[in-house]
């Protein structure tokens, strides 16, 4: 059901979205067509000023120092921690001159401004015509007025599959403190305060108050006085954009941080959930669950929402009133509907708002999307955030069925199995009901849906056969009503197959109370089928069943198994190359940047959580998408924030990058799900554009060794490089690219990876590493992709703490070839550091 309904999700918003669109585009002079508008003026926000206040006050302070604790001064690697709160009165005060400058603008004309911008964009959003809106991006003081768009959403064991335990946990002193002081901003569907998850009296360490940090808990009725505390310090909830354009639900989707869906409360216990939590689903305990950073403290932006998703101008204002907070991390599970328009995709107003969080030092965080394997189906474009897509993990739930035939059919279900070493008699429920009429006016009762329709001397005892059909993906028919239909007709177990025009629906296991088991092939269920239609004695002349032959036994998936092929990426999670714009150029920046866990993940689920149906009133849930990836990286990043508390979201980004791995558990390439339909066999070697650095490797990214660093004036050379983006730019940031006396272009960022979309002869780019460990010295290597030649200068090196080191690449083009091809370069210290840096060259033209 979860898997479908993010589709449904998807195709609802894209078209609300095209309606929206056409509204905005439509010639009419009628008040009554508004839109939602994000206008940008051209004045600096908030943060900006206080990032120039403190360039002036550490105008000498350049130098590198290993111990970040003895220095506060400002560079590129060691960023203060935004301990700035602008006045109060600040934050009024521009609101202020945005209604004037509405006022000014539209005179006596019908608006409703929605939001105030302050911190990282000085802006609103506003609902107006078209015509007004016109009107407001001629006057002076505006830069931009961009439509509103629409966005939706893209555990007990992944602890000890990432090693943390024995290694960055035992680093940071153990469960007890890792992750202590860090804020974990979410922007997300909210989240559900009363779970065990989120208290702050489960240990006797109590938990500090992170001074940095000056969020607020709203409180409604959902979420009332004491909902906050020393683990979730802040929330609030963000839908003015929805609630104007009609579509908010307050029975479904709650006008509060209350979580009314789970995704919220599952991701935010993922990367900073308590340890030693029980997971107990369907009366089965599946052990205890941790998040990555257990003693991290979480703070809530509620912008996404159970009924309609959410919408562009909520997103901003959540991750605008984030870092006016103070948050170190934003972990984002959303993405766009849609490619943003224009001359590159980088140029929207979430991404750019994220890029003001980062000159803030915010570690971003986001996942690739759900919408893979095809090439360029990454939603998740910009070089400042870190992109992470979805692999699985080494932990399975497998169930199966044995037939009287020795016939042995795999299947779903977190189910008990039944009675070892006894067979029960299977019998289908169109074929056990109280009378023949029932089946002429109900084509649904194989569901069993309601227990009233069948003989219960006939199932009690034996296992009961129902059907798994289109209406249990729509949510129209349950598992769970099914279970107690059972139940009530005391069924030794249930078995579902699989209706044969449900094809290619991949099932995630499903708790039953119950012994039971789901199929989920067709062809398995025809199986199965044959074999019981096969087994059936009835009577020469009337055809009535007489005798019910078929036999079996459930085997039962309580119990994990662990497999020694993972990772892999899965067949759903977005894959590069990373699209520079809607005609689908490539952009010379590698996406996503990494992979982690993202396939059946335990974590805390909302008591009144509908995303999923299987899950509904329990207080765990097992999910699966790259929202589910993205915050392990967020709570991994809280560790490395917490060691290196003055690391700047790219040095952060590059510790993850660098150490990632390329190999999975057995020490075979980790492979890529390349289909929907049969994901395990259709598979093959996982390049860049579907892994991108690799699988993260937490312990390592706690000591990296050398660090590749970029700052936001990197990143505004870059965007400045982009041919035609000065007004853009101007527009977005308030700054002229003039200011900046040479652009860059992308390849030539600093970034821990290496993409080359068009590699006409030959390119020279450069990387610059920093040495954030001791003095060592490194031996250069490298593999060229295929139709290049690669050299590398120095191939040897010595570097002291805090030094630099730049690292020259040459590319030779040595044929002309259309197919992306994929290298690496290594640096491998007689310290033990390895860092890994991936090539990727797709069109060669030698």
């Amino acid at each position: 059901m979860g898997n479908f309904y993010c589709l449904y999700l998807v195709l609802l918003l894209f078209c609300f979205g095209f309606f929206v669109n056409t509204l905005s585009q439509a010639d009419s002079s009628s008040d009554a067509i508004t839109a939602v508008y994000i206008v940008s003026l051209k004045q600096a926000p908030a943060a900006h000023y206080f990032e120039e206040q403190l360039r002036r006050h550490n105008r000498h302070g350049h130098g590198f120092h290993h111990n970040s604790s003895s220095s506060g001064r400002l560079n590129r690697l060691h960023k203060p921690r935004n301990n700035s709160r602008y006045h109060p009165s600040s934050g009024s005060y521009i609101s202020r001159v945005h209604d004037s400058l509405l006022r000014r603008a539209l005179r006596g004309e019908k608006y409703l401004k929605l939001y105030s911008y302050h911190y990282l964009i000085n802006g609103f959003a506003v609902l107006v015509t078209p015509e007004q809106a016109n009107k407001l991006s001629k006057r002076r003081e505006v830069a931009n007025v961009v439509l509103d768009f629409s966005v939706r959403t893209a555990t007990t064991h992944t602890p000890q599959f990432l090693g943390l335990p024995k290694g960055a946990w035992s680093q940071q002193g153990g469960y007890e403190t890792a992750g202590e002081g860090i804020v974990i901003g979410f922007i997300d569907t909210g989240i559900d305060p009363t779970h065990p998850s989120f208290a702050d009296d489960i240990s006797e360490h109590s938990y500090p108050v992170p001074a940095h940090f000056s969020g607020v808990c709203e409180v409604t009725r959902e979420f009332p006085s004491g909902s906050c505390n020393r683990k979730l310090v802040g929330a609030r909830h963000f839908a003015v954009s929805a609630i104007t354009r009609g579509i908010f639900n307050s029975s479904q989707d709650y006008a509060s941080p209350f979580d009314g869906d789970g995704h919220g409360t599952h991701t935010a216990s993922v990367a900073a959930g308590n340890h030693g939590i029980p997971v107990v689903v369907a009366g089965h305990h599946f052990g205890n669950a941790s998040g990555m950073a257990p003693r991290s403290h979480i703070a809530v932006y509620k912008a996404l929402y159970k009924s309609f998703g959410g919408f562009a101008a909520d997103v901003v204002a959540g991750i605008d009133q984030a870092a006016q907070d103070g948050i170190d991390i934003i972990s984002l599970s959303i993405t766009p509907n849609r490619r943003p328009p224009g001359i590159a995709t980088f140029f929207n107003p979430i991404d750019m708002a994220l890029l003001s969080a980062v000159k803030a030092g915010i570690f971003v965080v986001q996942a690739a999307g759900n919408t893979g394997p095809s090439p360029k189906s990454m939603s998740s474009f910009s070089p400042w955030i870190f992109t992470v897509g979805a692999a699985s993990h080494d932990r399975a739930y497998a169930n199966s069925i044995i037939l009287g035939n020795n016939v042995t059919i795999p299947g779903v279900g977190l189910a008990p199995g039944t009675d070892t070493d006894q067979m029960y008699t299977l019998i289908s429920a169109v074929h056990a009901l109280c009378n023949e009429t029932i089946l002429a006016n109900d084509m649904y009762v194989g569901e069993c849906q309601d227990s009233s329709n069948f003989n219960e001397e006939l199932i009690q005892g034996n296992l009961l056969i129902c059907s798994y059909s289109i209406r249990f993906v729509l949510g129209l028919s349950t598992i769970k009503q099914a279970l107690e239909t059972a139940k009530n007709l005391s069924a030794a177990g249930v078995v579902f197959y699989m209706d044969p025009y449900v094809i290619g629906f991949q099932l995630n296991p499903t708790p039953l109370e119950i012994p039971g088991i789901i199929i989920p092939s067709p062809d398995d269920s025809k199986i199965l089928l044959q074999y019981y239609n096969s087994s059936l004695e009835r009577d020469g002349l009337s055809r009535k069943i007489v005798r019910f032959g078929a036999v079996a036994s459930i085997s039962g998936g309580l119990k994990a198994n662990y497999s020694i092929t993972a990772p892999k990426v899965m067949y759903y999670s977005a894959r590069g190359p990373d699209p520079e714009d809607s005609s689908l150029d490539d952009a010379d920046i590698m996406k996503p940047n990494l992979i982690a866990p993202g396939n059946l993940i335990w974590a805390a689920w909302s008591s009144l959580g509908t995303d999923s149906v299987e899950f509904q009133g329990e207080s765990f849930a097992m999910m699966s998408g790259t929202s589910m990836a993205a915050p392990h990286i967020a709570g991994l990043a809280a560790l490395i924030k917490q060691k290196f508390p003055h690391f700047s979201p790219a040095a952060i980004a590059s510790a993850l990058s660098t150490t990632a791995s390329l190999y999975d558990k057995s020490g075979g390439p980790i492979m890529a799900q390349r289909a929907y339909a049969n994901p395990d066999v259709n598979q093959s070697p996982a390049t860049p554009f579907d892994m991108g650095s690799g699988f993260v490797n937490a312990t390592a990214a706690l000591d990296p060794g050398l660090i590749l660093d970029s700052t936001y004036e990197d990143y505004m050379s870059f965007l400045c490089g982009i041919n035609g983006s000065g007004p853009v730019v101007l527009n977005y940031t308030g700054q002229n690219c003039w200011v900046y006396n040479s652009t860059i272009g992308s390849a030539d960022l600093n970034l821990p990876s290496i993409t080359i979309s068009r590699l006409q002869q030959s390119k020279t780019v450069e990387r610059t590493v920093t040495n954030t460990a001791g003095n060592e010295t490194y031996k250069v290597g490298w593999s060229a992709p295929y139709g290049v030649s690669v050299k590398v200068t120095p191939t040897r090196f010595f570097i002291g703490t805090g030094e630099k080191q730049i690292l020259t690449i040459m590319f030779n083009a040595t044929m002309n070839n259309s197919v992306a091809s994929f290298g690496r370069i290594g640096l491998f210290g007689d310290q033990g550091h390895k860092l890994n840096i991936p090539l990727s060259v797709i069109l060669k033209f030698s």
